[in-house]
């Protein structure tokens, strides 16, 4: 049974069409060029860049495929037709933006055939976004103005928080740039508490939503009100500014003064996370700190949990190690001074050892000096016996008449004679009757012991006018 070609109809129509158009051998002119199919696309190449040159093309960016090896390939197409296209990876790589599926797009290039398929190109030399070129000068002209008012400084840029109570994200609650950035807070941390203060991103509205949004929570911020589902109050240590990707139209909404003016206000640090890493826009330059993508800006906004819990277990450690180098000293103290306290003996010997030592020393030094003096009386002759001997005569003396005035002066030979010491119950001496009164009882102290006495009750007081005492006897005046 022959097989059956799908296609046989078509060759058949195909060859009969060649058969009746073709020439044959013998009308075809002589010396005619019959072309190679190869190389007739080369020429066909070369004439069309001949004729265009390096030309400029708008359209839409269709079928969007990234080889392995870098270049582009697409389709610019309108809704007139389209073009194929060929972008070389050295081209891609200085492309200022990263091309999409539905871009709109201005490329320049060159025209050709690609001789494999004979198919007409575009080869691709550089990209730009379409209707770049009035919004960028714009953008240009904005960024000059408050770049001159100072809002760009670094000087007044602050660091972030290293463990954020809690963060507020300023962006639109159907943005997938919120669902990016919750994603990333969740899996790195989700210990942090999460705030949404809801804004347009895009559209003619979106400037003013922005800075009503910024406001509001600017206030929220400033006055303490803003509350965590549980009531509690909920402290914000770092807002997010953040938005998807998109054309330069579509970022436009974060081009403008007023907002960049209130971005620089904000009470606390500002990550802006607006588009992809090739975007900018001026909230980025107005920010604390501009992150390249929405994720990133939340991964930039908290520390993941697993390091703060490793830094956590290897402070532990550290701690644990130091306390265990702390007992085990502790611990050799005690060991220490329980075994001097359990041998007392050997700390009495080594002490007395010592004090036997330095007894011995004393002695000899005593000795020594001792020598030298002996020695000096020896060099003086014989005068130093007399005047020690002198001297040793009239100290004798002088210590006996103060013995005598020390034995005359001294209470007990009053005593020896019959006088008494009267005190009172408190130890006080009695020198006068008005010390005392009836009934009182007082102490009488005698040569040998003591007797208690009691003051009669009708003691006749003493006299306020008391009578002249009697002159004294006359004393025997001592021979010193």
């Amino acid at each position: 049974m022959p097989s059956q070609d799908p296609f046989s109809p078509w060759r058949a129509a195909g060859d009969a069409h060649d058969n009746a158009a073709a020439p044959s051998a013998a009308q075809r002119a002589p010396g005619a060029r019959v072309w190679p199919v190869g190389a007739l696309c080369l020429a066909i190449g070369d004439a069309l860049q001949a004729r265009f040159g390096a030309v400029a093309v708008e359209g839409e960016i269709s079928g969007l495929s990234r080889a392995a090896s870098g270049h582009l390939y697409f389709a610019l197409k309108d809704a007139q037709g389209q073009l194929r296209c060929a972008m070389f990876r050295r081209a891609a790589q200085l492309a200022a933006f990263e091309p999409a599926e539905g871009d709109r797009v201005i490329v320049q290039g060159r025209v050709s055939v690609y001789g494999p398929r004979g198919d007409l190109q575009l080869v691709v030399e550089s990209m730009r976004r379409a209707g770049l070129g009035s919004l960028y000068e714009q953008f240009l002209q904005l960024k000059q103005r408050l770049q001159q008012e100072g809002l760009f400084d670094a000087a007044r840029k602050r660091p972030l928080a290293a463990l954020p109570r809690g963060l507020a994200i300023v962006t639109s609650p159907n943005a997938a740039a919120l669902h990016d950035a919750l994603s990333a807070l969740r899996r790195r941390a989700p210990h942090v508490p999460v705030l949404l203060a809801p804004a347009l991103v895009q559209g003619a509205g979106a400037p003013a939503s922005l800075r009503a949004a910024l406001a509001q929570l600017y206030e929220g911020i400033a006055q303490g009100r803003l509350r965590r589902a549980d009531g509690q109050p909920l402290h914000i240590d770092t807002i997010l500014l953040v938005r998807g990707g998109g054309s330069i139209e579509d970022l436009w909404a974060f081009n403008d003064a007023e907002l960049a003016r209130l971005i620089v206000q904000s009470p606390v640090p500002l990550v802006a996370g607006i588009g992809h890493e090739t975007d900018f826009t001026i909230a980025d330059w107005c920010a604390d700190l501009r992150a390249p993508t929405p994720t990133a800006a939340a991964e930039l906004a908290a520390l993941p949990r697993q390091q703060l819990l490793q830094a956590l277990r290897h402070s532990h450690d550290r701690l644990t190690q130091a306390l265990d180098r702390y007992g085990m000293e502790q611990q050799r103290r005690l060991q220490w001074a329980g075994h001097m306290l359990a041998r007392p003996s050997a700390l009495l010997a080594q002490h007395a050892a010592q004090l036997q030592r330095n007894a011995q020393r004393l002695r000899h030094s005593g000795q020594q000096q001792l020598g030298r003096q002996a020695l000096r009386l020896q060099q003086h002759g014989a005068q130093w016996p007399r005047a020690l001997q002198a001297s040793l005569q009239a100290q004798q003396q002088r210590l006996a008449q103060a013995a005598l005035r020390l034995r005359m002066l001294d209470p007990q030979q009053a005593l020896e004679r019959g006088y008494a010491i009267l005190s009172t119950a408190q130890g006080e001496i009695v020198r006068e009757p008005a010390q005392l009164q009836p009934g009182q009882t007082i102490t009488a102290r005698l040569a040998q012991g003591s007797a208690t006495l009691q003051v009669p009750p009708h003691t006749p007081r003493a006299s306020p006018h008391p009578q002249p005492k009697p002159p004294p006897a006359p004393q025997q005046k001592l021979p010193f």
